[in-house]
């Protein structure tokens, strides 16, 4: 068998690694150049810098990426030639052997995603926690045996790749209008992510949520309604948007067989995911939160409506286009008692920030960081919030996130 991986990243490699372990000849393709990858296993060929269809010669199956579009040319031309497509949370699927949990949403997929794996490993079953949330699977899926509970953090972009996933446990939390540059309709966005609750044996949803309630029409297993669990968990996180994350992350462990003094005791201990309303730290009576994660303005608001009756310092701005702003402004506004924009989208902010009393501009996230710690006094928030993507100034939203805390760090910490 002749394989071949689009896509030099983390996926990609564990991709590689699994299908050369198993006896495959692997070609993984990538547009960067060689420099800019990580190795390769042994016996793994590496086509880096661009590629087009002519590395299709000879390859029985592709694995794409998620960062590559379903329906783009290349996968197309695969297609035409009669190639199977498919991607590592596909093959994934189809080999492991433990008990699936699937969480999807818009906003909270990793924090509701890490809750979860912290319930279930109060339990007595051994945990498996990946998929979209940073850590791949696939590099451990020969050791995942039928009692272990794996825990999967699910994009839109993923759920696409898998033409029928089969799941013990969906769970979908909300949704927003996020992925329209690639995913073109809310429609359609709204058909990926009901793909994680159409064949699971549960399928766990926020009846709170106007987009996803008549979701429940398109389940074959049973509905839990998350947004009813009772009794409500001990959130330590801040907002009320954890709240709904606690308690999604609760009905999955009472299905799972869990009590519910085990399941909040694990929610009690629950220590926060990096770069999702992340206490950096508090100095001087300021606290200083890494909300990096928040890549689009719903997720913006979220971090907004987290501090009621705080005086917030927002940094905020990125990359992106096509937004619908008219929300995030109005939270904005009533939320904050200044606004820091930094990034490609700050001119368009500034405009439609107009009415604040306090709006400045940044050129770089250093300047942000001391013009906010200008601004504070002791009570107030400085946070990270940026409701843009990152890739104007950053390589991802880890790469700001992090860059934000050292800076933080060093002014404060030393």
């Amino acid at each position: 068998m002749t394989a071949l991986v689009v896509g030099a990243a983390r996926s990609g490699v564990a991709l590689a690694q699994h299908l050369s372990s198993h006896g495959d000849r692997v070609l993984v393709v990538d547009r960067k150049p060689a420099e800019e990858l990580p190795r390769m296993p042994s016996g793994v060929d590496l086509h880096a810098g661009g590629y087009d269809a002519s590395v299709l010669d000879g390859v029985d199956v592709v694995y794409t990426s998620p960062g590559v579009p379903w329906d783009s040319d290349f996968l197309n031309d695969a297609r035409a030639r009669g190639i199977q497509v498919s991607s590592e949370i596909d093959l994934f699927l189809r080999l492991c052997k433990g008990t699936v949990v699937g969480i999807t949403g818009t906003n909270g997929k990793t924090t509701t995603t890490a809750l979860t794996g912290e319930v279930l490993a109060a339990g007595h079953r051994p945990v498996i926690v990946g998929g979209n949330i940073g850590d791949t699977v696939l590099d451990r899926v020969d050791d995942i045996t039928p009692e272990h509970w794996v825990v999967l953090e699910l994009s839109s972009f993923q759920l696409e790749s898998v033409e029928s996933p089969r799941l013990h446990i969906g769970a979908i939390l909300n949704i927003t209008p996020d992925h329209l540059d690639r995913h073109k309709t809310l429609e359609r966005y709204v058909d990926l992510k009901a793909r994680a609750i159409e064949r699971a044996d549960y399928a766990v949803l926020n009846g709170g949520d106007p987009m996803v309630k008549p979701l429940a029409s398109r389940a074959t297993g049973k509905v839990v309604w998350f947004d009813r669990h009772r009794p409500q968990p001990p959130m330590p996180l801040p907002g009320s948007h954890n709240m709904e994350n606690a308690l999604a992350a609760a009905a999955i462990g009472r299905i799972a067989g869990l009590n519910d003094r085990v399941i909040n005791e694990a929610i009690r201990n629950f220590k926060g995911v990096e770069h999702r309303l992340e206490l950096v730290g508090e100095w001087a009576g300021v606290r200083w939160y890494n909300d990096s994660k928040a890549t689009n303005p719903d997720a913006g608001r979220v971090a907004l409506r987290a501090f009621p009756g705080a005086p917030v310092i927002l940094i905020a701005g990125g990359y992106g286009s096509g937004f619908e702003l008219h929300d995030w402004i109005a939270d904005a506004l009533a939320s904050t008692e200044a606004v820091i924009l930094i990034g490609a989208s700050a001119d368009e902010l500034a405009h439609e920030l107009s009415a604040h009393p306090r709006v400045l501009r940044a050129k770089s996230l250093e300047e942000a960081v001391s013009l906010a710690a200008g601004l504070a006094r002791p009570g107030s928030v400085v946070l990270l919030s940026p409701a843009y993507k990152s890739f104007d100034m950053f390589k991802d939203f880890e790469d700001r996130g992090n860059q934000f805390k050292r800076l933080v760090r060093e002014r404060f910490a030393a």
